[in-house]
C-alpha cells in the first residue's frame, strides 16, 4: 500500500509540475502576444501622425517577434514599403571602418598607437601626430571635409594635402567629422591591398551573410528607398563617395548579432571600438555604448544622410534589440525606440508625438 501511494505522489507531482510548466509557457505566450500588439499600435500611431515613415524590427529575447513596413519607397507615395527595402544608415556606416580596423589589428597588421603617416606616408605632417585611435574616437584634430568642392574619393583624397595644420592636439579634444572617416577607410585600403568597398564585401557582409546589405557606389539595384522630406521633395542624387551603407532591418540584426557575440572581433576589440573621449555626447566607432568589467551591456547607433534615418539599439544584457530604418526624417527614432523598450520591459511609456 506505501508503494502504491508513494508511487501516485510522484505522478501527481509530477503532473502539477508539468502543469506548472505549460501554464507558465502559456502565460509567457501571452504575454509575448500583447507585448506585439502594444508595439503594433505604437508603430501605426506613429506612421498616422507623421514621425515614421520605414521599416521596424523588434528582437525579444533573442528571437524576433516583430516586423513591419509602414509609409512609401520614395517621395512619389505610390509604391508601398516592404522588409526587403534598403535604407541608408547614415553614421551607423561608420562601424564597418571601425571593425575592419581592429580586425586587421588581431591580425598584427597595424596598432591602435601607429600614426596615419606609417600607412600613408605621403600626407603632410599633420599624419605623424594623428593615430589610428584618433581617428576612431574623432580626437584627430583633422578639419572636416570641404563638401563645397568635393564630388569624389580622389577628391577627398587630394583634400587632406591641402590641410596645412590641425585644429588641436591629437587626443586632446573631440569633433566628429568624416575625415576622420574616410582615412579609415584608405588605411585599410593600403594594407588590405584591395578597395575599401571590397574589404567589407568579402570579409564582413558575406561571412555574416548579410546579403542585402550594399555599399556605395553602386549604379542600380532593387529595392532601395529614397529618401524625401515633409513637403515630398526628394533626396538630391547621392555623390559617388565610398562607404554608405543600404541595408535592411534583417541585415542589421545579423550585424548587431555577430558584433555583440564576438563572431566579428573579438571581446577585447569590441571593447576598444566602444571607448570614446570622455566628455558628455562623445561619440565611440559604435556610437555609444555601456559596458561592465569589459562585457557590452548596451550599444546604440543613431545615423542619418538626407532624409534618411537610422536607430540600432541593443540591451545585450536582456536580449533585446530594437532597428528602425526611415527615408523621411522627423527626428523621433530615438522616442519610438525608447517606448518600444518600455513595452518590452512593462513600463509605462509614452506615445511619441510630432
Amino acid at each position: 500500500m506505501y508503494k502504491i501511494l508513494k508511487s501516485n505522489l510522484i505522478i501527481s507531482v509530477l503532473c502539477l509540475a508539468a502543469f506548472c510548466f505549460a501554464q507558465k509557457n502559456r502565460n509567457s505566450k501571452t504575454d509575448v502576444q500583447q507585448k506585439i500588439k502594444q508595439i503594433d499600435n505604437l508603430v501605426k500611431s506613429a506612421n498616422e501622425v507623421g514621425i515614421l515613415n520605414g521599416n521596424v524590427l523588434v528582437s525579444y529575447q533573442d528571437k524576433i517577434i516583430y516586423k513591419a513596413s509602414v509609409g512609401f519607397t520614395d517621395a512619389t507615395k505610390t509604391t508601398r514599403l516592404t522588409d526587403e527595402y534598403r535604407f541608408h544608415l547614415g553614421s551607423v556606416t561608420k562601424e564597418f571602418s571601425a571593425v575592419a580596423l581592429l580586425q586587421l589589428e588581431e591580425q598584427g597588421k597595424l596598432k591602435l598607437s601607429d600614426p596615419v603617416s606609417q600607412f600613408i606616408p605621403e600626407l603632410p605632417g599633420w599624419a605623424q601626430e594623428v593615430t589610428i585611435k584618433d581617428l576612431l574616437q574623432y580626437t584627430s584634430g583633422i578639419p572636416n571635409v570641404n563638401w563645397k568642392t568635393i564630388k569624389n574619393d580622389k577628391d577627398i583624397y587630394n583634400d587632406l594635402f591641402l590641410i596645412d595644420q590641425l585644429s588641436f592636439k591629437p587626443g586632446t579634444e573631440y569633433d566628429y567629422n568624416n575625415n576622420n572617416l574616410f582615412l579609415r577607410q584608405f588605411i585599410i585600403e593600403r594594407i588590405a591591398g584591395i578597395p575599401f568597398k571590397t574589404y567589407v564585401e568579402k570579409y564582413l557582409f558575406l561571412p555574416l551573410k548579410m546579403n542585402s546589405t550594399i555599399m556605395t557606389p553602386f549604379e542600380t539595384d532593387k529595392n532601395i528607398a529614397h529618401g524625401f522630406n515633409n513637403q515630398a521633395v526628394p533626396d538630391r542624387a547621392e555623390l559617388p563617395i565610398t562607404g554608405g551603407t543600404y541595408t535592411t532591418t534583417s541585415d542589421l540584426l545579423k550585424w548587431a548579432d555577430s558584433l555583440h557575440s564576438g563572431k566579428v572581433v573579438n571581446k577585447d576589440s569590441l571593447y576598444e571600438l566602444g571607448q570614446n573621449f570622455p566628455i558628455s555626447d562623445s561619440q565611440s566607432a559604435l556610437g555609444n555604448t555601456r559596458f561592465e568589467n569589459k562585457n557590452l551591456k548596451e550599444h546604440a547607433h543613431d545615423g542619418r544622410a538626407g532624409n534618411f534615418e537610422a536607430l540600432l539599439f541593443s540591451d545585450v544584457e536582456k536580449k533585446t534589440t530594437i532597428i528602425l530604418l526611415g527615408n523621411n526624417y522627423n527626428g523621433k527614432l530615438f522616442d519610438i525606440s525608447e517606448a518600444i523598450n518600455a513595452i518590452l520591459k512593462n513600463e509605462n511609456f509614452k506615445v511619441p508625438q510630432k
